[in-house]
């Protein structure tokens, strides 16, 4: 696979959870017919095959371990992405609350992220590839020609998540959202591996007040 991202377009979308990296990412790379990368995901696939194994998310070398052996596929074939893991469906599973705290842990961990450094990179194909995480544009494609951090207040990003859960049927606490999310914001910010910040040539937008089509057509417009 080629990973020299001089060769292979490459446009990172960084920001906090539930800033929609993810649905503007995966717009993104339909648009313009790029290769997805959900780095988000890769770590909820090692807290969930952690928690399969009956690891336990505090030993780093363990978790680690697992890193490095995960089998992961990214299917878009169809309208939207399904993520298998060792050929099981784990796209649903993943997004549990419980598997997301648990990415948070593990993310800072800088054995995990090195072990999934190289695996990462290995997505860069040609036409190109849109990168979806928290250090995409700073550690992982550093040289990428479009770098964008995607914000959004803690609030407007809780809300964002509420629906998302009653959607599922699933009643959530608004105020629990909210502690969660601000969490998890001071662990990804304060982790010493690759902590959440903008790449210092980074596009950052505030989402917070604005629809999907416009942020969407900021960033179209940050490539073209």
């Amino acid at each position: 696979m080629n990973t020299n991202t001089d060769e292979v377009a490459v446009i990172t979308i960084d920001g906090p959870s539930g800033a929609g990296k993810g649905t503007l990412s995966q717009l993104v790379a339909r648009h313009l017919k790029y290769h997805l990368l959900d780095s988000g995901a890769l770590y909820r696939l090692v807290a969930l095959s952690a928690h399969k194994l009956n690891i336990n998310l505090q030993n780093e070398d363990a978790v680690a371990d697992v890193a490095s052996k995960i089998q992961v596929k990214f299917d878009a074939d169809g309208d939207c992405t399904r993520i298998l893991l060792a050929k099981e469906d784990v796209t649903q599973a993943i997004r549990d609350e419980n598997v997301s705290m648990g990415a948070s842990i593990v993310a800072a961990y800088p054995k995990v992220r090195a072990a999934l450094l190289q695996r990462q990179r290995d997505f860069a194909q040609a036409p190109g590839l849109v990168a979806d995480g928290r250090d995409m544009g700073t550690t992982v494609f550093p040289h990428a020609k479009v770098k964008i951090f995607l914000t959004a207040s803690a609030e407007a990003r809780a809300e964002r998540r509420l629906k998302q859960l009653a959607q599922k049927g699933i009643d959530v606490d608004m105020a629990e959202l909210i502690r969660d999310i601000k969490a998890r914001d001071d662990r990804d910010t304060q982790r010493e591996a690759s902590p959440l910040k903008p790449a210092a040539d980074a596009l950052v937008l505030d989402s917070t007040l604005m629809t999907i089509d416009q942020v969407l057509n900021a960033i179209l417009n940050s490539v073209r």
